[in-house]
């Protein structure tokens, strides 16, 4: 494999059998969208990442499994994600509302809350959430993408 410069890691939910399913979903290009809290972006002091930054898919083993490139950053409510945003997200989801129930028990679950800081955080339609769309550019597998 040629030498590259590290990346930053491209982390979906927590590690264990939810992060497996996300993973396996971008590796077969059924994933191609993922959602966040931009709370978390400012609880961690982060920039929100750039149009065009790649960045490395960890599995939960905590291994660079690919190579996503960001195609597009959104910042909205999250009382005004779309169809389209749902159905990328990969998870079998077919409306609005079913991609919202599941995020919500995520956003909602001990972990999240934890990570949070706040064992009472809730999400509502005025949340601000990151849409971002992503490639999978090289699978570090060695297989090459699209």
């Amino acid at each position: 494999m040629e030498p590259r410069e590290p990346l930053s890691p491209f982390l979906l939910a927590f590690p264990g059998p939810l992060r497996d399913r996300l993973v396996a979903a971008v590796l077969s290009g059924q994933k191609v969208s993922t959602t966040g809290l931009l709370a978390e972006y400012e609880l961690e002091q982060e920039e929100l990442p750039p149009v065009g930054e790649r960045s490395a898919l960890i599995d939960s083993d905590g291994r660079e499994v690919a190579v996503l490139e960001l195609t597009e950053v959104r910042v909205l409510p999250l009382g005004e994600v779309d169809l389209q945003h749902a159905l990328d997200e990969g998870e079998g989801y077919g409306s609005v509302a079913e991609w919202r129930a599941g995020h919500e028990a995520f956003w909602h679950g001990e972990e999240m809350r934890e990570a949070m800081g706040d064992p009472a955080f809730t999400v509502d339609d005025g949340t601000m959430i990151v849409a971002e769309r992503f490639r999978v550019v090289r699978r570090l597998d060695g297989e090459v993408s699209g």
